[in-house]
């Protein structure tokens, strides 16, 4: 007999979760003998801990594959509700949930904090006698999740798009600051990725000859506030201008910043900004040419747009859902599907498993090696390893009456068979 399906979402959203999403949900109806009804958790975890659980069997073909135009994760939601190992009542509500259900798969999907809830979600289940099958879907646009020697997974589905939105910016920054150069010598862009330069390193991208007045500043490189003025100002001197890009997570004093749930820093709501700070340093000290530095911080559009997304990054999160999927109809449980790079000139990736008690909590950091001798670059070798990631072509955007068309799913959700439950991290 057939068990029903639950997915969910965690973390911070990408241009192209919905996307593993849809190949999930696609390659679950292509076995109709293994998966039933395929439900969502409404807004991750909590969803399933609330008995949330929205339809998505009810939900026309078109809806579905319009997921591949939508970007962020409003279709079915996301949360940052971490399950933590004390809390013994949300583990215990969501194996109820389950049953209650009939579920016999759950898939998650996101980043490392996700595929420890996944690893907890299936050990817990199998101890208390349900017979689940768990599987992660690798998800974050901070390329983080996994190992630095990449044998887990070459990258995460997400990176390759806000490595375009990143090439695409600094393009456009560079054509206005060099017009505007005469009155605003120094502009500085905020990177998201708070201590993992793999988002700010993506801005060579817009220039892997080296012919703008580009200068990246990695959290890790570990440059000071005075050696950036000083690399500036040569800068200006050499140029007339300079472009800075600096990651959220560049140490220039306190920002008073707050965590999210997964207590992870968030920059971007803290009292001042790493840009603001740097745009005020630089103009303190004074600059060597006319005119002052001006800042501009990209927010959360860097992870909410799908102008930006690549294509080969929609691909290859439709078939990381896919490879789930396909992990899951083999009935093995407490994997996590991966994407792993072959070797060779030529561009090519193959979809395998990895297991989830590797990735939980893992953290990949940044290769020093990729990081350039003068600290304020990133080598070769990483233009070659991003270059793939983000295609050629720009992504197809529907749109109806000039407004895009994303997908609208029906608010269908399955009937409630439990009591209501208060989550238990948040009960006072």
């Amino acid at each position: 007999m057939p068990k029903n399906v639950i997915v969910a979402q965690s973390g911070g959203p990408s241009p192209v979760i919905n996307s593993s999403l849809r190949g999930i949900i696609e390659t679950c109806n292509l076995f109709p003998d293994t998966f039933g009804a395929v439900y969502a958790g409404w807004h991750g975890i909590e969803g399933v801990l609330k008995e949330e659980l929205l339809d998505l069997s009810a939900q026309s073909e078109e809806e579905v594959a319009l997921l591949r135009y939508t970007p962020a994760a409003g279709s079915i939601g996301t949360c940052r509700y971490k399950l933590k190992k004390n809390q013994t009542e949300d583990f215990a509500r969501v194996i109820a949930v389950m049953k209650a259900h009939d579920v016999g798969y759950f898939f998650y999907i996101g980043g490392n904090d996700s595929m420890d809830t996944a690893h907890k979600v299936s050990v817990i289940a199998n101890e208390s006698g349900l017979e689940l099958v768990a599987v992660g879907v690798p998800k974050t646009i901070d390329n983080d999740v996994g190992d630095s020697e990449f044998k887990l997974i070459d990258h995460t589905p997400g990176y390759g798009s806000v490595a375009r939105y990143w090439m695409g910016i600094v393009q456009n920054a560079n054509e206005e600051n060099a017009g505007s150069c005469p009155a605003d010598p120094v502009l500085v862009l905020q990177a998201m990725g708070r201590k993992i330069g793999y988002i700010p390193a993506a801005a060579r991208l817009a220039d892997p000859k080296r012919e703008m007045p580009l200068q990246i500043y990695l959290a890790e490189a570990g440059v000071t506030g005075e050696a950036m003025c000083d690399n500036v100002n040569d800068e200006l001197k050499r140029s007339g201008r300079c472009i800075i890009v600096v990651s959220e997570g560049f140490d220039i004093g306190d920002l008073g910043f707050t965590k999210d749930g997964f207590g992870h820093a968030q920059y971007s709501a803290s009292k001042t900004t790493v840009a603001q700070q740097v745009v005020n340093m630089l103009n303190a000290q004074g600059l060597p040419v006319p005119g002052a530095a001006r800042g501009q911080v990209s927010g959360t559009d860097q992870r909410d747009t799908c102008l930006y997304a690549s294509v080969v990054d929609l691909d290859e999160a439709y078939k990381v859902g896919q490879k789930a999927v396909l992990i899951a109809q083999e009935g093995e449980n407490g994997w996590m599907a991966t994407i792993l790079r072959k070797p060779g000139v030529i561009y090519s990736v193959y979809f395998d498993k990895v297991p989830l008690e590797k990735v939980a909590n893992s953290e990949r950091t940044f290769p020093k090696a990729w990081i350039a001798a003068n600290q304020i670059d990133v080598t070769d070798d990483f233009v070659r390893y991003a270059t793939p990631l983000i295609g050629e072509d720009w992504a197809s955007v529907p749109t109806v009456g000039g407004r895009q068309r994303f997908t609208r799913f029906k608010p269908i959700f399955a009937g409630k068979k439990l009591p209501t439950y208060t989550l238990e991290a948040l009960r006072k």
